[in-house]
């Protein structure tokens, strides 16, 4: 009864993504004041500021990194791709990966222009903003993959699809907890990537704190874990992660733009034991 349960919620949770609307997410989120470079309060450079600090102190290494749950976006890639020399990325919906597949093609008609990303991506990294070319053009070398991933199946992503030894770093974005119908889910879902991760590899997360709901287009209203920080670090350890850092960032009143009800952000940093 309590499997079946656990099946209906997750069901319920993939039901709800079928009208989600890529370019629609993308505006909500990745646009002004949420993506605003001239703020140092705005979440968006947070978030990439994290990502380049944890990129960057020299531990996170390895040949194979793996974005799990994509989503539309690359910003959480942008640093890692300069430290690895392989990279997949991975989402449920075939409308997210072939929005990523547009990018990656470089013909056009995607539905967000990247380069002011990039550009700032350059800039935290010490070199000149007119340097994302030459970035765009290393992430798109660098990407070897977009494949469908289920963080419910107890083996994510399809068999002999990863090195058997695992991937040497895991990055996960604003994912398992949008995705799950309660935090025991959630926790589940830490452990089963976890499996693809390689022992002692480490793992980037970000995510929603205080968060019961966002909006994934007009109209489709998604609902959401509301994890606070302990809760996250107990799913961590529980899933057979060793924290190293939390970071947690609170939302100013204009940041809040009715998508959502999110209160913060969460970025942690952890190791597999």
């Amino acid at each position: 009864m309590e499997e079946k349960a656990k099946e209906n919620g997750i069901a319920a949770m993939a039901a709800c993504y079928q009208k989600f609307d890529p370019a629609a997410y993308l505006q909500y989120n990745y646009t002004p004041p949420r993506a605003d470079f001239a703020r140092k309060d705005s979440i968006v450079p947070w978030k990439l500021a994290c990502l380049h600090r944890a990129f960057t102190e020299g531990d996170v290494s390895g040949e194979l990194l793996v974005d799990i749950g994509s989503g539309p976006t690359l910003y959480q890639v942008m640093s890692g791709c300069e430290v690895f020399n392989k990279l997949i990325l991975t989402d449920f919906l075939e409308v997210n990966r072939q929005e990523l597949r547009c990018w990656l093609q470089n013909e056009g008609g995607c539905s967000l222009d990247w380069t002011p990303y990039l550009e700032h991506v350059c800039k935290l990294e010490g070199k000149r903003p007119s340097a994302w070319k030459e970035k765009a053009g290393r992430l798109r070398h660098v990407i070897s993959d977009i494949l469908p991933v289920d963080v419910h199946c107890s083996q994510p992503l399809a068999p002999e699809t990863l090195p058997l030894a695992g991937a040497d770093c895991l990055v996960s974005c604003f994912c398992l907890e949008s995705v799950s119908p309660d935090l025991p889910a959630f926790t589940r879902a830490l452990g089963h990537i976890g499996k693809l991760l390689r022992p002692g590899g480490h793992l980037l997360l970000i995510g929603a704190l205080g968060e019961s709901y966002y909006f994934g287009g007009p109209g489709v209203r998604i609902p959401v874990v509301p994890l606070n920080e302990a809760q996250v670090c107990d799913s961590l350890k529980e899933s057979g992660y060793t924290l190293i850092r939390l970071e947690v960032y609170t939302l100013p009143q204009d940041m809040q733009v009715g998508v959502d009800d999110v209160t913060g952000v969460f970025f942690a940093k952890a190791k597999k034991e």
